[in-house]
């Protein structure tokens, strides 16, 4: 039952002050349809509703979190039924979904906190039918769409990204071993935990795919004296890698190159891949492992670090897809690895990083808030709110449902690497593999 302060099938106030039969009344079905969803949805905390027709709501069996919100839109209800995501993402970037209590985390913890019911909903059915039947347009990115996605999101300026990354600028998944490290000691543990599955070695030749500011191909240069070379297809990472690699004196030991890994035609000890693979498209999986098997020396070994979804088909979110990552697929991992067989590689060893984003997210969110003032200052009010839903809805993605992070390791030659995977502590540890 609806906890409603008036039953869905009884008559309501509306904000005229008149009363009208509820099963009539303009807007009623799509609440009432919204609020059936509602009730099956919330299974933790206290959600509070006061819809466009002076109607009021509660959901869940209390306690924390407990949010309060207002729809200001009378289309919004039923918007939020056709597709809940791509609605609620706009609802809360133009006002027309406000939260008198509570923040924006309790409300998207809340609402998150059975994600069954979400899949199940019919608007979220008919999107994903509809993204299967255009999947191939939608997650397709040659050479010339990949440049255009990339701008998108990363030829922003660096100083919005300064404001919530760490020290050393990485843009990815953290590595939490206690789950009370510090973002900067969570980045620099993930470079260190990629570094020891590298087995790198002085001189060693490395490509950097998807090398975003630097900061990974900098440490293998400075840490293990390899040479490295990094791609990114954003203007604005490029110029500033190569600043700080100026900067830090390492221009001699690394190059940053704005080029698409599909024209890469370098031969290296090493590939690794952090956080690019997402941008790759179901449809480029078999082209971006046939590179990494092409690109890579006999005795290589190779590392893919993404963003992945434990659901049974890989996809994107409607939301997600317009506003912050376009052409972005998340995989399973059962997809990635058959096409990392198919290029004829080994797969060596596999890591799934469930909740460490969740807190990278989480500690990224509130470092976004602490400089809110100044990311308006750069943009305006409406991209601070598309930027703090992105960062919160990522993170009860992997709190509360089906994302994960996946490391790969691959390798052409089965004796590549260690017999077992001891090696990857004590290499951390400072001890020879």
């Amino acid at each position: 039952m609806s906890n409603s302060e008036t039953s869905p099938d009884e008559g309501f106030e509306r904000e005229a002050g008149q009363i009208e039969t509820g099963r009539f009344a303009p807007g009623w079905a799509t609440m009432w349809l919204l609020a059936k969803l509602l009730r099956r949805l919330v299974q933790n905390g206290r959600l509070t509703i006061c819809d466009p027709f002076g109607e009021t709501w509660h959901f869940g069996p209390g306690g924390e979190p407990a949010v309060s919100v207002r729809l200001t839109d009378r289309g919004l209800p039923a918007q939020l039924l056709a597709n809940p995501s791509l609605a609620l993402g706009e609802a809360y970037m133009d006002g027309t979904l406000r939260i008198e209590a509570g923040s924006l985390r309790d409300l998207l913890s809340v609402c998150t906190s059975d994600m069954d019911a979400i899949d199940a909903s019919p608007g979220v059915r008919l999107v994903r039918w509809l993204d299967a039947f255009m999947a191939r347009k939608l997650h397709h990115n040659p050479i010339s769409r990949s440049h255009a996605n990339v701008a998108h999101h990363y030829d922003i300026s660096t100083e919005l990204y300064d404001l919530f990354l760490d020290a050393n600028r990485q843009y990815s998944c953290a590595y939490f071993p206690t789950g009370n490290e510090t973002l900067d000691e969570a980045q620099a543990l993930k470079k260190k935990h990629i570094a020891a599955k590298l087995l790198l070695r002085p001189g060693m030749e490395v490509l950097d795919i998807g090398s975003g500011w630097g900061g990974l191909a900098m440490e293998f240069a400075q840490q293990h004296g390899a040479r490295v070379t990094g791609l990114s297809l954003s203007t604005e990472q490029i110029a500033a890698a190569r600043d700080s690699a100026a900067q830090s004196g390492l221009s001699g030991q690394v190059a940053f190159e704005k080029r698409d890994y599909r024209e890469e035609l370098g031969q290296y000890d090493r590939v690794v891949s952090v956080g690019m693979f997402e941008h790759v498209g179901r449809s480029g999986f078999d082209a971006f492992f046939t590179t990494l098997q092409r690109v890579l020396k006999p005795d290589g070994v190779a590392l893919v670090h993404a963003i992945g979804t434990m659901a049974p088909k890989g996809g994107s979110d409607p939301w997600i897809r317009k506003y912050i990552f376009p052409g972005g697929y998340l995989p399973t991992l059962s997809e990635t690895i058959a096409a990392a067989e198919r290029s004829g590689m080994w797969v060596t060893d596999v890591e799934v990083l469930r909740l460490h984003y969740a807190e990278t997210l989480r500690q990224w969110s509130e470092r976004f808030a602490a400089e809110r003032e100044t990311a308006r200052m750069l943009y305006d009010e409406r991209f601070c709110r598309m930027w703090e839903f992105y960062l919160t809805v990522c993170e009860m993605a992997f709190r509360n449902g089906r994302l994960m992070v996946f490391q790969i390791q691959l390798a052409k030659r089965r004796d590549a690497v260690p017999l077992t995977r001891d090696y990857i502590a004590k290499v951390e540890a400072g001890e020879s593999a």
